[in-house]
């Protein structure tokens, strides 16, 4: 295998296929952002005079050459090329002759991947904060338009309060919300420029780090060299961990649509052609979809924990380790952008039942409404807790399905306008 780090002993296959593994698979997402790099690289190294304008404008057209054969899919890694970073470089070397060769000047392919990491996970950052801004609207929609729709609320898994689908829609709106603060907070680790650090320890070429950060449209930058190196494993950490909260939230609203789809709840019901059936039994409509959407997002929750025993007991610089990552963190990634997408699919489906509330089995739901009711009207609330408590044991309780809830956040005042304000400041980024 062809490396740029070769001095006449190379690896042997077997160390080659087990130290490599799937990286060179994986790498190929990286490709648009290491040419994204390299050019905003060789614009700062003929700024400080290490390239000429003509080998500038000369390695530029060959990058953008590559960069389209990407764009088309026809860029490869080939078999005996390393990575990524390799057939750029081999590939302009190849197009331009030793000019080629200077691409590498003041760079490691340690600041190289953190680069190409780095603009890859801002892409699925802004990625992630669209899809979410889409379901949130879809979810305050829902919200809206069954407010008035009443639905039994339930702690213990037992039948407790009245709720209704406007305060459940409008919940797990709110929900995406914070999820969104978490995402924000990733990208501003995200958004740090490493380019420049090389290897961990910096350069003894006047490079300008400013130019670079501006050029490539990072925020700020990784100042400290070995800082630098010591975010290989907190930014992909960083977008686990906003990963894991949105999972959590889709995976509690999947739960909810499995036990609501049940027909001893019936709360919910899909198109035929949105479930699934069984081999034996002809009645079956099995919320598989659902039940997809809330494993998968178990398994996103976990990539955090996963990424942070891989990165741990290392001194700080650079270690193979790292490359393992991306086995962790990319198919986590697409992973949650497929259960993003679905939860969408299925909610644009969704038909909800107006008439729960009239089955004598809700009866009981009312009976904090009529304690309260007892309460307005003059009685100390034990009294008329224990009276309403003691009905219900007598079996004389009736139930007044009467509701007045008017409080901020409750079925009659949704807010839903202030929720709508709190997602687009946590969006703000």
């Amino acid at each position: 295998m062809a490396t740029l780090w070769s001095k006449g002993a190379d690896a042997t296959g077997t160390v080659e296929d087990f130290t490599v593994g799937n990286d060179r698979v994986l790498d190929l997402r990286l490709a648009k952002y290491d040419v994204q790099g390299s050019k905003a690289h060789i614009r700062m190294l003929e700024s400080i005079g290490l390239l000429t304008s003509e080998e500038l404008e000369a390695l530029t057209a060959g990058l953008d050459e590559i960069a389209a054969e990407i764009e088309a899919g026809n860029f490869t890694l080939e078999d005996d090329i390393e990575d990524i970073h390799s057939q750029v470089e081999m590939n302009l070397t190849r197009k331009l002759g030793d000019i080629g060769k200077k691409i590498h000047s003041g760079r490691s392919r340690n600041d190289q991947v953190l680069v190409d990491i780095k603009l890859f996970l801002k892409d699925e950052v802004l990625r992630f904060r669209q899809e979410i801004l889409d379901l949130f609207s879809l979810l305050q929609n829902l919200s809206e338009k069954h407010k008035d729709v009443l639905l039994p609320g339930y702690t213990h898994g037992q039948i407790a309060m009245p709720s209704s689908f406007g305060m459940w829609f409008g919940a797990y709106a709110e929900a995406l919300s914070e999820d969104m603060y978490m995402l924000r907070g990733a990208y501003k680790v995200v958004d740090q420029n490493p380019l420049g650090s090389a290897a961990g320890y910096g350069s003894s070429f006047p490079l300008d780090r400013q130019m670079t950060t501006n050029l490539l449209g990072f925020g700020s930058m990784d100042y400290n060299s070995v800082a630098a190196q010591l975010s290989r494993g907190r930014a992909e950490r960083a977008t686990a961990s906003a990963m894991g909260s949105i999972a959590l939230t889709l995976n509690k609203f999947a739960s909810d649509c499995c036990m609501y789809m049940c027909p001893n709840y019936g709360f919910i019901s899909f198109p035929a052609e949105f479930t699934t059936g069984s081999s034996i039994m002809p009645h079956k409509k099995n919320p598989d979809v659902w039940e997809i959407i809330r494993g998968n997002c178990n398994r996103i929750m976990s990539t955090e924990n996963e990424i942070s025993l891989l990165c741990s007991n290392m001194p700080h610089g650079y270690h193979r380790d790292f490359q393992l990552l991306k086995d962790i963190l990319f198919p986590a990634l697409e992973m949650m952008h497929k259960c993003l997408y679905m939860t969408g699919y299925m909610l644009e489906n969704i038909k909800v039942n107006k008439n729960i509330l009239d089955s004598p089995l809700y009866d009981y739901l009312f009976t904090v409404e009529e304690v309260n009711r007892r309460v307005l009207s003059g009685t100390p609330f034990r009294d008329a807790y224990k009276a309403v408590g003691q009905e219900v044991n007598a079996g004389t309780f009736k139930a007044d399905r009467t509701v007045n809830h008017t409080h901020i956040g409750s079925i009659g005042n949704l807010c839903n306008d202030l929720i709508a304000s709190k997602m687009n400041d946590a969006a703000s980024f």
